[in-house]
């Protein structure tokens, strides 16, 4: 009699989503640290809210010190809140110092093309390319204490030094400047005029907007924060559905 001394194989069970209370916190966390942000513990909103913190990261990675925005991460939830029919609206909060100009043309653009109502909060800072990314909305709010610096195009790293490189830049700064004029009410030649003023600005030229002035100018539309931003995207969405229900057909 033969004796057998293999132990039955025990099969293997697939891993489960988490049902503890820590594991739901880790699943939070995680999400916080790979896209800087996550829903909020109450019901469901119909309001899609991106957020747009510290540098604008392009085709280039930064240093794991620079708190950086990754372009990569906002074109899909566009896209997502975009196809999504309970979001109703999107908001879209800016406290950048800029970043990739490319980057941040495509998200402009993104915010811009959305059939939804859209947005733009600037608090703290709307510097840089972060200016096209807070006149891409439907309407765009600055805080009063709120600043954009407004400044040419600059290269960094090795730059050749031919006619085709400068043709180049200020073709790209054409870009910049056309997409602003068009999504805001400030004048080309006003715009021109505060992004090649001299000695406002310690290491470069150009020039930097407090909040009133940026009104002002015709960059934002108003003064205002969280409360108004919220109750103007509210108004819009009303807007739209009041659209929508006028042209149906019985």
């Amino acid at each position: 009699m033969q004796s057998n001394d293999k132990q039955e194989q025990q099969p293997v069970q697939p891993p489960q989503a988490p049902t503890t209370e820590e594991g739901r916190k880790s699943a939070t966390v995680d999400a916080i640290q790979q896209l800087g942000q996550t829903g909020a513990p109450t019901t469901e909103s119909n309001i899609f809210c991106m957020t747009i913190i510290g540098q604008v990261e392009g085709h280039i990675v930064l240093p794991p010190q620079n708190k950086t925005t990754k372009y990569e991460h906002l074109i899909p939830q566009l896209v997502a809140a975009e196809q999504n029919a309970k979001i109703e609206g999107v908001l879209i909060i800016l406290n950048t110092v800029g970043g990739d100009v490319e980057a941040g043309l495509a998200i402009a653009e993104m915010i811009a093309t959305l059939s939804k109502p859209t947005v733009t909060l600037v608090l703290g800072g709307g510097h840089s390319i972060g200016v096209p990314i807070a006149v891409s909305a439907n309407y765009s709010i600055i805080a009063e204490t709120a600043t954009m610096t407004i400044h040419p195009i600059r290269l960094n790293g090795l730059v050749i030094g031919v006619p085709q490189t400068f043709e180049y830049l200020d073709k790209m700064q054409e870009r910049v400047i056309r997409f602003v004029t068009r999504h805001s009410r400030v004048d080309e030649d006003k715009f021109k005029e505060l992004m090649f003023k001299t000695g406002e600005l310690t290491r470069d030229i150009g020039t930097t907007v407090i909040g009133a002035d940026a009104v002002r100018y015709g960059l934002i539309n108003s003064l205002g924060g969280i409360g108004e931003a919220i109750s103007k995207l509210n108004a819009l969405i009303d807007e739209r559905r009041a659209g929508n229900a006028g042209g149906m057909i019985q």
